[in-house]
């Protein structure tokens, strides 16, 4: 099968570099910068469950047999669970471990979104510049009469922009958002198990306040999270 027919840098022109510029217009430069972010971390070691827990090890051993009143902040380079863990350890509780992992995760889960939308967006540009392809080469018919040459020269790079749109959309765009959800996902789910392990770890190793205090603990934690819930 010869592939030269498919090759126009012309028809490539309009469908690449009109996406991209739709794309750029229609996003804001903070969704830019977390697509491109995403994109890079699609290239980058994946968060390791299993290796956070042997960072955290130390510091949880420590906690456990000295208690947590004599423990000290060991940052391992996540800065989530460098944040959580010191958090932790100057309010000696487990609650603001939690807070930190769900602060730390709704931004992440944000920018996440927010790569994925732009890369759908983009994705949904690709065909459209495809048929703009189409118009184009449409628009170089000669108005004096149909020339057989320049008709075919029409009918072929409408078919190739129409192709590169195709293409472009559900071979690169399209998965590329997929992969970068999946992603997420899997994080999310590591980070997680993580938060689970060290909570269930640490949890005999706080003071246990007395009940009325405890009581009223949970009530202003209810009433927090009621608070969050209302509309502004």
């Amino acid at each position: 099968m010869a592939f030269d027919p498919l090759i126009d840098g012309l028809s490539a022109t309009i469908v690449l570099g009109g996406t991209t510029l739709a794309t750029v217009l229609r996003s804001s430069p903070r969704e830019l910068a977390q697509t491109a972010r995403a994109l890079g971390g699609l290239f980058h070691p994946r968060f390791s469950a299993e290796q956070a827990k042997a960072d955290l090890a130390g510091q949880v051993n420590a906690i456990r047999n000295d208690g947590v009143l004599r423990a000290n902040p060991r940052a391992i380079g996540d800065r989530e669970f460098d944040e959580a863990t010191d958090a932790m350890i100057r309010t000696r509780s487990l609650d603001p471990l939690v807070e930190r992992h769900h602060v730390h995760r709704r931004n992440r889960v944000a920018q996440a979104n927010a790569a994925v939308r732009t890369l759908a967006q983009a994705a949904e540009l690709g065909p459209v510049f495809g048929m703009v392809g189409t118009l184009v080469s449409l628009s170089r018919l000669p108005a004096a009469g149909l020339d057989p040459a320049a008709l075919n020269g029409a009918i072929s790079m409408a078919v190739v922009t129409t192709l590169y749109g195709l293409l472009l959309a559900n071979l690169l765009l399209a998965p590329l958002a997929r992969a970068i959800e999946r992603q997420a996902q899997a994080e999310e789910q590591a980070r997680q198990d993580v938060i689970d392990w060290l909570t269930v770890q640490l949890q005999p190793a706080m003071p246990h306040l007395p009940a009325h205090h405890e009581h009223g603990a949970r009530t202003a934690r209810a009433a927090g999270a009621v608070r969050e819930r209302q509309p502004a």
